[in-house]
C-alpha cells in the first residue's frame, strides 16, 4: 500500500503546478490582450511566423485547439490583416494559413517582449534549476500516457 505521505504530497504538487501555471499563464494573457489578441490568436501568429504556412485543418492540433475553433480564429486574424489564406496549388480540399507581412512585422516586434517577459516570469530559478524543473515536468507528462485506471 502506498504511503500516506506520498499520496498527499502527490495532491500537494499537482495543486502547487496547477497554481503556478495559472499564475504564469494569467501574466502572459495580459500581456497579450494589451497587445490586441487573445492567446489562442497569438498562437496561429506564432506558429505561422514560426513554422511558416500550415494547412487549416492541421492547425488545430499543433496549438492544441479544437478544429471547429480555427476557422472563427483565422477569420478574426485575417480581418485584422494579420494573416490570409492560400489555396494549394495541388490540392483544391487543402487550404493554408498564410502570415502577412503586415502580420511578420506585428508579431516580430511582439514576440521577442513575449520571449522576455517568460525570461523574467522564470528567473525565479537558476539554469541549473530550469533543467531540472523541465526534465522532472516532462518525465510527469511523458508518464501519463502509460498509465491505466
Amino acid at each position: 500500500m502506498e504511503d500516506r505521505r506520498d499520496i498527499e504530497q502527490s495532491l500537494k504538487l499537482f495543486i502547487v503546478l496547477s497554481r503556478a501555471y495559472k499564475a504564469i499563464n494569467e501574466d502572459v494573457q495580459v500581456f497579450i490582450q494589451n497587445n490586441g489578441l487573445n492567446m489562442t490568436e497569438f498562437a496561429v501568429l506564432e506558429l505561422l511566423y514560426h513554422k511558416g504556412d500550415q494547412p487549416l485543418q492541421q492547425i488545430g492540433g499543433k496549438i492544441l485547439l479544437a478544429s471547429g475553433s480555427i476557422t472563427y480564429v483565422v477569420d478574426k486574424l485575417e480581418k485584422k490583416g494579420l494573416i490570409r489564406r492560400v489555396a494549394c496549388p495541388t490540392d483544391r480540399r487543402v487550404t493554408y494559413a498564410q502570415i502577412t507581412d503586415e502580420g511578420k512585422a506585428f508579431i516580430g516586434e511582439l514576440f521577442p517582449r513575449h520571449e522576455e517577459q517568460i525570461h523574467q516570469l522564470m528567473s525565479v530559478l537558476d539554469s541549473d534549476e530550469k533543467d531540472t524543473a523541465i526534465e522532472l515536468l516532462k518525465r510527469v507528462g511523458l508518464s501519463i500516457k502509460d498509465l491505466s485506471y
